[in-house]
């Protein structure tokens, strides 16, 4: 079993050491190159998404993965991530991959000095910590989306058929559980 993450720009590392604590191996993913290299599913980091959006495209890694993600690879998308799977983002035009079915707000929790950690409860798991840095929410999602965790009233995870996304960072903390979640949603169990 080999996880890609993508490497462009955000918090790439701190999935990479997760990753590794559990044992499994991983793929820096940052050219089309690295695509050569066969792997099983794919993390998009947080970070900056209008950077990272901007980097696929310019780096011509955009269509190759978004066929993956479209073909089933399973994907997580933490905070940026979520919001490149998001299908729409509110009051902007402009989408990234649009293969999850959910409304994005950007920044709900407000900008970095918003930025927080909270316990929370994520289905099938139980309590977990939450860390939110500029956290976009769900806003809204197709019926077939599985909302798997709230703050505050607002969604913060849910998954879609290989998809699932969290608004915070579990990376940044030392609980792997949801990351074993993941996993476990390749078939993989650690």
């Amino acid at each position: 079993m080999r996880v890609g993450v993508l490497a462009l720009q955000g918090g790439f590392v701190e999935h990479v050491h997760a990753l590794n604590k559990l044992g499994v191996s991983s793929l820096e993913i940052r050219s089309t190159q690295d695509l050569q290299t066969p792997f099983d599913a794919l993390i998009l980091p947080g970070g900056e998404s209008t950077v990272m959006g901007r980097l696929l495209r310019e780096l011509d890694l955009y269509y190759p993965l978004m066929d993956l993600i479209a073909q089933g690879m399973p994907v997580w998308g933490t905070c940026a991530g979520m919001i490149l799977l998001a299908s729409e983002l509110e009051g902007e035009v402009n989408t990234h991959f649009a293969l999850m079915p959910i409304t994005v707000r950007r920044n709900a929790f407000g900008r970095q000095l918003g930025s927080f950690s909270s316990i929370g409860m994520f289905e099938g798991i139980g309590e977990i910590p939450m860390t939110f840095i500029r956290a976009p929410i769900i806003h809204g999602a197709d019926k077939n989306v599985h909302m798997l965790a709230e703050y505050d009233g607002f969604s913060v995870a849910a998954r879609y058929d290989t998809m699932l996304v969290t608004a915070f960072h579990p990376e940044l903390t030392n609980d792997t559980r949801v990351l074993q979640y993941f996993l476990g949603m390749t078939g993989c169990r650690h």
